[in-house]
């Protein structure tokens, strides 16, 4: 079978799927150009209920009539389940669904041209303690687009490490003021004295100047608004063991209690494993796994 064939007969049993389970949306996960060309002529692809996932640099394909049904996700190459979460994180941002809604999602492996499975998911129900995911406490804050900025650094430097050795960091985002009071330097702040233009995340200058700095001992404190306020920040809170913690080391350890003391979301980049993990109050509320098959060691 021939892979539009095979995207047809998905895209499809998907939609018809998605009305047996009542899921509100089918997301369809496109990973090139090519794939965009190749399901140009499915008719399916054009239900009211598709939202199209595709990589950041994506151009935004013909076959698609509706932008507004697009979510651009971080470009890497990510796990199923990891693309699966971030994706409805970004659909949450962008008001597509809900925390609680009901979503189908049609993929295949990344980096490949065809798409070979269907999953659904209730987004009330089909998250564990194994596999967290409960975006609801970033919706409530105002700096949820800041959190998902961070993320995708985050990813990259879980992905690629620097220079092909692993790297291991932590980033704390808001309440700025508490975060600073709970945790001191551990080397000379390198964002000192610059202007906070010169400190937005969304600067490229500055996403390279935080892969070179992660190296570095200690953690970034970023404002809600993506302005970065330090790097090498020794988190002076210390968590209590939680059953969610246990296997974690101080790292993950020193983030989840300094969101617990301070208001604060981190986003802790795993140096042996490359996973990302997004902390609020002091729990784990996603888990994010980029493949690591890409670095150098």
């Amino acid at each position: 079978m021939n892979t539009k064939r095979q995207a047809d007969i998905l895209i499809k049993n998907a939609l018809q799927l998605a009305e047996d389970t009542s899921c509100e949306k089918v997301f369809l996960f496109m990973n090139s150009e090519r794939v965009c060309k190749t399901l140009i002529d499915i008719d399916a692809v054009n239900d009211e209920r598709v939202v199209f996932i595709l990589p950041k640099k994506q151009e935004f394909p013909e076959c698609i009539k509706n932008p507004q049904k697009v979510i651009h996700t971080w470009s890497g190459n990510q796990t199923r389940f990891s693309r699966v979460k971030y994706a409805f994180m970004q659909a949450v941002l962008q008001k597509i669904i809900q925390p609680d809604s009901k979503v189908a999602c049609v993929l295949g492996p990344w980096g490949k041209d065809h798409l070979d499975t269907i999953t659904v998911h209730d987004l009330s129900l089909s998250w564990s303690e194994a596999f967290p995911f409960d975006p609801r406490s970033l919706i409530s804050k105002n700096f949820f687009e800041t959190v998902i900025a961070v993320v995708d650094i985050a990813l990259d430097i879980g992905a690629l490490g620097r220079e092909g050795k692993p790297v291991g960091t932590t980033f704390i985002i808001g309440n700025i003021e508490q975060v600073m009071k709970a945790s001191h330097q551990a080397i000379f702040n390198p964002f000192k004295g610059y202007p906070e233009h010169d400190r937005e995340i969304n600067s490229s200058e500055v996403v390279e100047s935080i892969k070179e700095l992660s190296q570095l001992d200690g953690a970034f404190v970023i404002s809600e608004y993506g302005i970065v306020e330090a790097a090498g920040r020794h988190l002076d809170a210390v968590s209590s063991i939680s059953k969610q913690l246990k296997g974690l080391g101080s790292r993950h350890r020193a983030a989840a209690s300094i969101t617990l003391y301070c208001e604060a979301i981190a986003v802790v980049v795993s140096e042996s494993t490359g996973r990302v993990t997004i902390f609020d109050e002091g729990k784990i509320i996603a888990i994010l796994e980029p493949v690591i098959s890409t670095r150098l060691v």
